[in-house]
């Protein structure tokens, strides 16, 4: 990483709370509760961005690992975890390219992530490997909305509300890729209020790795097998 680029990963992740400050006072943290709840077992957050779901996860998971590919973020993420989940292990890595065997985890979290994430299909590729057999990716994004109108705006904005957002799709069909990889859950459809109508559109659930499937693909979107372990993961 160059250091203009190292500077704007520093001065994003500065923002990038202080920002979102009002959606999450606007409803957007109980949205978080509301899908964490159902967080068990070894569970694995990708792009964990400044560790804004630390708060929500119950207290007795046998296992969490927080990843995120930005440094900036990555820094402020650390700190985050030192002070609110300390048993907590930290990953700098893309979720294109997770480090992890086949089947390591029970539940998979993804907020605000997959709008972003340079390959999404990819990534939702990487999370089905690493979930057991009935394992659940629980998901909070934003999406490409219903109503022709907002859908109209959400295109006509994307390039420049890409360019604002670190690479943030506003447009993205996002149920659509999942639903290519995963068996769905109905979702919940909500509103992320304190932001704007462009990125209103919410959907919160789980997607299901199938029981029968014989576990997640053991290779990964590149055609590599992954032979790490969690042990000796450090923060």
């Amino acid at each position: 990483m160059t250091s203009l680029s190292a500077a704007r990963s520093h001065f994003f992740a500065a923002l990038y709370d202080p920002f979102l400050a009002l959606g999450e006072r606007r409803g957007m943290a109980d949205q978080r509760r509301a899908l964490l709840v159902g967080a068990a077992g070894r569970v694995l957050e990708i792009g964990a961005g400044t560790g804004a779901n630390l708060p929500a996860y119950p207290p007795d998971l046998d296992t969490l690992v927080v990843t995120e590919p930005d440094p900036g973020m990555a820094r402020r993420l650390r700190r985050n975890v030192a002070r609110r989940r300390p048993d907590a292990q930290v990953l700098c890595v893309a979720a294109e390219d997770l480090p992890f065997p086949d089947g390591a985890f029970d539940v998979v979290v993804s907020t605000l992530v997959l709008c972003t994430v340079p390959d999404p299909v990819a990534a939702v590729a990487e999370a089905r490997r690493v979930l057991r057999p009935g394992g659940r990716l629980l998901f909070l994004e934003h999406v490409r909305a219903e109503d022709a109108r907002l859908a109209r705006q959400q295109d006509r904005f994307t390039s420049p509300w890409r360019a604002f957002a670190a690479g943030c799709r506003c447009n993205q069909s996002t149920l659509d890729v999942l639903g290519a990889t995963f068996d769905l859950e109905p979702p919940t459809r909500a509103t992320w209020r304190g932001m704007p109508s462009i990125v209103h559109p919410l959907v919160r659930g789980a997607a299901v790795v199938p029981e029968e499937s014989g576990g997640a693909s053991s290779m990964t979107a590149t055609g590599g097998r992954r032979a790490h372990g969690l042990a000796g993961i450090r923060a």
